[in-house]
C-alpha cells in the first residue's frame, strides 16, 4: 500500500454491501447483474447517470464468431495480429471462446441487434478482421442499445445505485484487503457529499482516460479515475503507453478540444475510402487490408500523409453509399456530420486521429483480480492482456462482457466476509490537489509530447512539464498560499496528472515502435527486447516505478498463483 489518498473531507455517511461496482458501462452493469443474481448485496456507483458512460458512444459493434464459417480460432488469430506480439494468448482464447455465448446472454437480457431478412444477426467488418463478425444495433448505435438494455435490467432488478458520484479512494482493512471505497456524490444522488460504501469486493469498471489528451472520442467523465485510484491503493498497472488513436474522428478544427464525434470503423468496413486532398486512396499498398488494416497502421498512414501534404486532416469518402444507406446504416454519424455542416452523402468527410481507447490499465488475471486483494478491474480500466499493443476493433465491448461474468463468478465463489476499514476512511498521506485549470495544461502537454507521434525528446519535455505541475502543487500544498479547495474539478485534474505521469514514464521506457505506440526516433519493432510488458506502480514518494517483465507473459497477480 502506498498510503497516498486524495485530499477530501472525511466520509459523512456509509452503507454496507457485499460488492460495490464502480461504473455503469457494459462491464460494470454486467458484473452488477451477475453478482446480484448470485445473491450478493450489490451497489453500483457511477459518475454521472447510469447511461452516461463510454458504452453508449460505441458505434461499430461487438465482435464475436457468430457468423457461418467463422470460428473463435480465426477471431483469435486476428486479435493476436492486431496486438503486435504482446497479447496474452490465454486471455484472448478465453475472450473469443466465451464471447459468442456471452453475446447471446446479452440478447437474452434484452439487447436487440440488427438482423438480416432471414432473421440472423447482421454482421459487418471492421479494421483487422478478415471476416464479417461485428454485430451492431440501430445501424451505428450499438453502444446506446446495449446501455439501454443493461440499464433497464438493472432498474428492473431494483439494484441499489448511486448516480452522480465520483469515486475517490479504496478503503482497506487491517490486513490490507479491500474494504470498500470513499466517494463524493455531486448533489443529485441519493446521498450528498463525501461518503463510503463498505464492501469486501470492489470492481473498477470506470472506463477510459481519453481526457488526458486535448481531443478524444471519450466523454468528459473519462478522466482515468479508476487507474488513479488503483495506483494510489498500491495496485500495478501495465501497458499504459499503448493508447489507441482512432483513425477517423470528425475533424472540427485544429483548436478543437474535448470530446469529438467518432466516424465508426464500420463505415470503412462497408466500403468507404480514405483519400487525401487530391482524392488519392493513400492506404492502397500500405497494407493488404488497405483502409481495413489495424487501427494503429491506419492512424499512422493518415498522419504520414498529413505531414507529407502539410494538411491538418484527410478525408473519408463514402459518397457512393447514397442517401438511403447513410440514413439506414449510419444515422448517428450522418446526423453528427450534418450538425457540423458536412453532408457525407454529397462530400467527403474530413477526419483525423484522436485519442480513443486505452489498451493498458490496471493489471488483472483471467478472473479480473488485481494485485490488491479484493480489488477487481474490468473493461477499459483493466489490462487483461487481451489487447496487447493495440486493440482489435470491437473487441472492447466483448471483453467487458466476458470478464464481467468471470469476475462475478469469482466473487460469488469466494464470498469474502465483510471487514472494517482500518483507521478512519481517508486517513493517509494526502496527494497535493491540482487546481482545476491545470486540466487544460495537462491535456496540451500530453497531446504535444505523447500523442500519435512520440520521440525521446517530446516525451522528455512532457515528463518535465508534468513534473513541474506536480512540484508546484506539492509546494503550495493544503496549507500553502494557494491551497486548492477539494472538489470534483480538482480531484479530476489530480487524477489526470497521476495517470499522465505514469503513461509518459512507460512511453519513455518503450524505446521501439509497437502497435499504437509510435516512436519517430525508434521506428522499428524490437522483438528481442520489446516483447515485454511494462508494469508500473507508484512509490510512497509518489514517483512512478517502471518494471519490465522478463517474458511476454504477465507475472501472476498474487505470489501464490
Amino acid at each position: 500500500m502506498t498510503g497516498i489518498r486524495l485530499t477530501a473531507p472525511a466520509p459523512g455517511w456509509a452503507i454496507d454491501a457485499d460488492v460495490v461496482v464502480v461504473g455503469s458501462g457494459v462491464a460494470g452493469l454486467t458484473t452488477a447483474l451477475r453478482c446480484a443474481a448470485a445473491g450478493l448485496d450489490t451497489v453500483v456507483v457511477t459518475k454521472a447517470r447510469l447511461d452516461d458512460g463510454s458504452t453508449r458512444w460505441a458505434q461499430g459493434g461487438i465482435a464475436a464468431a457468430l457468423g457461418e464459417g467463422d470460428t473463435p480460432e480465426q477471431h483469435l488469430d486476428d486479435t493476436l495480429v492486431a496486438g503486435a506480439g504482446l497479447c496474452d494468448e490465454e486471455a484472448v482464447r478465453t475472450l473469443v471462446t466465451e464471447g459468442p455465448d456471452a453475446v447471446r446472454r446479452l440478447i437474452n437480457t434484452g439487447a436487440h441487434f440488427d438482423t438480416t431478412d432471414s432473421g440472423d444477426i447482421a454482421l459487418t467488418r471492421e479494421g483487422g478482421h478478415h471476416r464479417r463478425r461485428i454485430a451492431h444495433a440501430g445501424g451505428d448505435a450499438t453502444g446506446a442499445e446495449i446501455s439501454r438494455a443493461l440499464v433497464g435490467a438493472v432498474r428492473g432488478a431494483a439494484l441499489h445505485t448511486i448516480e452522480n458520484a465520483l469515486v475517490l479512494d479504496l478503503l482497506t482493512d487491517a490486513e490490507g484487503r479491500t474494504a470498500g471505497v470513499s466517494l463524493h456524490v455531486m448533489g443529485e444522488g441519493q446521498h450528498d457529499g463525501v461518503g463510503a460504501v463498505r464492501a469486501p469486493s470492489v470492481v473498477l469498471a470506470t472506463g477510459g482516460m481519453g481526457q488526458v489528451f486535448s481531443a478524444t472520442t471519450n466523454p468528459p467523465v473519462s478522466t482515468g479515475d479508476g487507474v488513479a485510484l488503483a495506483l494510489r491503493a498500491g495496485a500495478e498497472v501495465s501497458d499504459l503507453e499503448f493508447v489507441q488513436f482512432h483513425p477517423t474522428v470528425l475533424f472540427l478544427g485544429a483548436d478543437s478540444e474535448g470530446q469529438q464525434p467518432l466516424v465508426s470503423e464500420a463505415v470503412r468496413g462497408e466500403g468507404a475510402h480514405l483519400v487525401d486532398g487530391d482524392g488519392v486512396r493513400f492506404m492502397l499498398g500500405q497494407h493488404e487490408l488497405a483502409e481495413l488494416a489495424p487501427r494503429d497502421i491506419v492512424a499512422k498512414g493518415i498522419t504520414r500523409r498529413m505531414h507529407e501534404h502539410g494538411a491538418e486532416h484527410m478525408y473519408l469518402d463514402a459518397r457512393h453509399f447514397g442517401a438511403r444507406m447513410w440514413e439506414q446504416r449510419f444515422p448517428t454519424i450522418l446526423a453528427a456530420c450534418r450538425a457540423h455542416g458536412i453532408d457525407p452523402v454529397t462530400e467527403p468527410v474530413p477526419v483525423a486521429p484522436a485519442a480513443h481507447y486505452a489498451s493498458g490499465g490496471v493489471r488483472t488475471d483471467l478472473r479480473g483480480r488485481t494485485t490488491v486483494p479484493g480489488l477487481y478491474a474490468c473493461g477499459e480500466v483493466a489490462c487483461t492482456g487481451v489487447h496487447g499493443a493495440n486493440r482489435l476493433a470491437s473487441n472492447s465491448l466483448l471483453e467487458g462482457l466476458v470478464f464481467a461474468e468471470r469476475i462475478a463468478a469469482d466473487i460469488a465463489e469466494a464470498r469474502p466476509p465483510r471487514t472494517e476499514p482500518a483507521g478512519s476512511p481517508g486517513a493517509g498521506d494526502p496527494a497535493p490537489l491540482m487546481a482545476p485549470e491545470a486540466r487544460t495544461a495537462i491535456q496540451r502537454t500530453m497531446t504535444r509530447g505523447a500523442g500519435v507521434l512520440r520521440s525521446a525528446e517530446s516525451l522528455a519535455a512532457a515528463a518535465e512539464e508534468l513534473e513541474a505541475l506536480h512540484r508546484d502543487a506539492a509546494a503550495d500544498g493544503p496549507s500553502g498560499p494557494k491551497a486548492v479547495v477539494p472538489g470534483v474539478d480538482a480531484w479530476e485534474a489530480t487524477n489526470l496528472l497521476l495517470v499522465s505521469r505514469v503513461l509518459v514514464a512507460a512511453a519513455r521506457e518503450r524505446e521501439e515502435t509497437r502497435g499504437c505506440h509510435w516512436r519517430e526516433d525508434r521506428p522499428d519493432r524490437d522483438d528481442a527486447h520489446g516483447r515485454r510488458h511494462l508494469v508500473v506502480r507508484i512509490a510512497p514518494d509518489r514517483t512512478p516505478v517502471v518494471h519490465r517483465t522478463e517474458t511476454a507473459a504477465f507475472p501472476p497477480v498474487r505470489p501464490s498463483d
